[in-house]
């Protein structure tokens, strides 16, 4: 039995991934930013703690997209 892939649904998962996925990106690059030019922390170790947060971040995004593959399944 072949699937049938739902357009609907992928249509909705890939904007709501763009749309999270940037949200969630930019705070938390801003997030690691922000604490290394509160604690004055230096530049190399700033860009650490934004690397960090940036792949939190990534992490939660792909999380995201797992669970909302779950709800909206673009398979058939």
């Amino acid at each position: 039995m072949a699937r049938k892939l739902n357009a609907g649904n992928l249509l909705t998962i890939a904007s709501v991934t763009v749309l999270v996925g940037v949200e969630v990106l930019g705070a938390s690059l801003a997030a690691g930013w922000a604490i290394g030019g509160l604690f004055q922390l230096g530049r190399e170790i700033t860009w650490g703690i934004m690397a960090l947060s940036l792949a939190a971040g990534a992490w939660a995004t792909v999380k995201f997209v797992q669970g909302a593959l779950r709800v909206e399944p673009i398979y058939n």
